[in-house]
């Protein structure tokens, strides 16, 4: 559970659960992939690393990510 202010007053909500897609290792909310569309993910995943910029990163060129975004460093 979370809060969030709304309207002067702080009201409970829950929290999507993210997961991670054990075939590009994205990090996402939802039933699928928006990366790969794969719908095989884990919730059991260690460390997160984001990219901003793929090209000027020197571990986003290390591991190989070529895109933006929120990523696993390992998935289970």
């Amino acid at each position: 559970m979370g809060l969030q202010l709304k309207g002067g007053e702080y009201t409970e909500f829950k929290m999507a659960k993210q997961k991670a897609c054990r075939l590009c290792n994205t990090i996402y909310e939802g039933d699928k992939c928006p990366k790969c569309d794969s719908k095989e993910s884990t919730e059991s995943f260690k460390g997160k690393i984001v990219v901003l910029n793929p090209e000027k990163s020197e571990i986003a060129q290390k591991i190989n990510l070529k895109a933006k975004g929120t990523f696993a460093i390992k998935t289970r």
